[in-house]
């Protein structure tokens, strides 16, 4: 297997075409409507171009996106993207709506192939469901109003010591032995937060306003619903949400009050604040894993090459490509991605790189997303790329725990490895409280959307203490921890986007289970079931990777149980 990747070949559209506005995109779109369709062989071909135009379009979008997160305080960038959202995306839509219908209601259509036409037709479907005419402005300014989240994160910034740091730099003091160095950082960054917390609120209220808006106008009773159907959740329900926070707090929260308790005595510590979790003892050094972007890179591109030797020859090629921009800077917004690239096939890797032990799983797990582009792309249309964002994540959180053994080329020293995984074991047990209260909160926001501020901060203090752990002392915290939910870029920019962490977690965790036994079938079963991309159903995905698709509390209990005894053997 190489990593050799093939651009999407052009049929329909000249090889030299670019998007530039909506007088040069139209004719191809009126041609795929009017074209006639009299055999199967025409319906494929016809599929094949329409793939095609997506792909154009859709890698255009997201090179657009890409360089205004590189550098937010760019006009022309921020522009370029505005353009697209507001004067060409809102003229795609109705033709894309009229596209849809056309397939369905070709008699072809039943001739189709399954499985991979069945999620494909299955999401086809559900766009003619939810499509309204009257939306389509709607969501094109939710597009350009959520990307103001980053706009308004890329200028934070404190200063250490007398330097200038953006807060993703700034964190690694966390982990500073000095325990004043610490908390004096903690406050300065949440500090730096309230001063934007009106324009985040306000920035929030517009958004909530207008998803609710898409949500009625649609039929449906709240936005929640309306974005379950959106994001096709066809294979799980709110319901099925609802248990995986009662797990959380059941069988999770536990474990993680465990993990505290212990950082507290070999912290030596009489209380274990929030700017205690990621130090270690005075005398102990933070881990520096690396020192440049650079650095990072050859050094992840020589840990996967020991998994795999396709998993490095994806960075490599994406390395060749220029599709990294891995080092924090004012300017640049905040979080890290993977955005595939539909046409040209290799993705691009973003992230906020400062130097930290959470900068190599970042780096692993969107080297996960990137090995799920590269392998998912050779499908023959652009619909069956369009995977299913909770398998997305265990194509990346699996590559987190994969990768361990490799950690080597990170920390020479065998203690600094040691501490290192069990850093990350810690991890994938203490995301899970704060996943179950974002996805808590975002449910609750959207079932009652005309809430006032002052009942959004009650029920945001009461779903984060619902899943705080006791261990953890948050005396006195309270005016930084009412508004901590706006450090949340999905809240923003991907709504409801944040259960499949959880669930993807569940699945990677499964999956390391299968490497701790046979690392060969784990890797075959883990490229094998990426490899399908989303012409398999949810529940089929996991089952191609070995995998059961339950969020019941027993199937997670036995998981949390075997990350714990992992935990005791390091």
């Amino acid at each position: 297997m190489t990593a050799d990747i093939q651009p999407t070949p052009r049929q329909l559209l000249p090889a030299d075409f670019q998007v530039t506005d909506w007088l040069t995109l139209e004719p191809y779109f009126k041609e795929l409507l009017e074209r006639n369709i009299s055999s199967l062989q025409e319906l494929e071909q016809w599929l094949k171009d329409l793939s095609e135009l997506e792909a154009v379009i859709s890698e255009d979008a997201c090179w657009r996106q890409i360089k205004m997160t590189c550098d937010t305080e760019n006009p022309q960038l921020a522009e370029s993207f505005n353009y697209f959202m507001m004067e060409i995306q809102p003229k795609i839509q109705p033709y894309s709506d009229l596209l849809n219908r056309k397939l369905v209601e070709n008699p072809f259509t039943q001739e189709l192939k399954e499985p991979a036409y069945f999620t494909y037709l299955r999401n086809v479907k559900k766009s003619i469901d939810l499509f309204r005419e009257e939306n389509i402005p709607l969501q094109s300014e939710l597009a350009v109003e959520a990307q103001q989240f980053g706009v308004i994160s890329g200028k934070m910034s404190i200063e250490v010591g007398g330097k200038e740091y953006t807060l993703q730099q700034a964190a690694k003091f966390l982990e500073d032995p000095d325990r004043n160095v610490r908390e004096e950082v903690y406050r300065k960054i949440a500090e730096r937060r309230l001063q934007d917390k009106d324009t985040l609120n306000a920035l929030y209220d517009g958004l909530l306003k207008k998803r609710n808006q898409v949500a009625l106008n649609a039929g449906y009773e709240n936005y929640r619903d309306y974005r379950f159907a959106e994001l096709g959740r066809f294979d799980y329900t709110k319901e099925d949400s609802f248990q995986f926070q009662d797990a959380v707090k059941q069988y999770v929260l536990p474990i993680v009050d465990e993990i505290y308790k212990k950082k507290q005595a070999k912290l030596g510590l009489d209380s274990l604040r929030p700017w205690d979790t990621d130090a270690e003892p005075v005398g102990i050094e933070p881990l520096k894993p690396f020192k440049t972007g650079g650095d990072l890179l050859q050094k992840t591109v020589t840990c996967f090459e020991a998994l795999n030797p396709f998993f490095a020859a994806c960075l490599e090629k994406m390395s060749q490509l220029k599709r990294f921009d891995l080092e924090s800077r004012k300017g640049k917004a905040p979080g890290g991605y993977n955005c595939p690239l539909a046409e040209t096939g290799a993705p691009f890797i973003f992230m906020n790189a400062a130097g930290t032990l959470n900068d190599v799983i970042t780096m692993v797990h969107e080297g996960g997303h990137a090995i799920h582009s590269f392998l998912s792309h050779p499908l023959s249309l652009t619909g069956f790329k369009e995977y299913p964002t909770e398998f997305a994540e265990v194509a990346s959180m699996s590559m987190e725990l994969f990768s361990m053994n490799e950690w080597g080329v990170f920390f020479e020293k065998e203690e600094e490895l040691r501490r290192a995984k069990e850093l990350q074991l810690e991890r994938v047990l203490t995301i899970f409280p704060w996943i179950a209260t974002i996805d808590k909160f975002q449910h609750w926001v959207y079932e009652n959307p005309s809430h006032t501020h002052e009942e959004r901060l009650q029920n945001w203090q009461r779903i984060l203490t619902e899943f705080t752990p006791a261990s953890l002392d948050v005396t006195g915290l309270e005016a930084y921890r009412n508004y901590s939910w706006q450090r949340q870029l999905h809240l923003f920019e991907v709504p409801f986007y944040y259960i499949e962490y959880g669930i993807a977690q569940l699945g990677a965790i499964g999956l390391w289970q299968q490497f701790q036994k046979d690392k060969e079938q784990a890797l075959n079963n883990y490229t094998n079931a990426l490899s399908l991309g989303g012409t398999r159903t949810l529940p089929q995905l996991f089952e191609a990777a070995g995998l059961k698709f339950d969020l019941s509390p027993a199937h997670i209990k036995g998981l949390m149980e075997f990350v714990k005894e992992e935990m005791d053997k390091v």
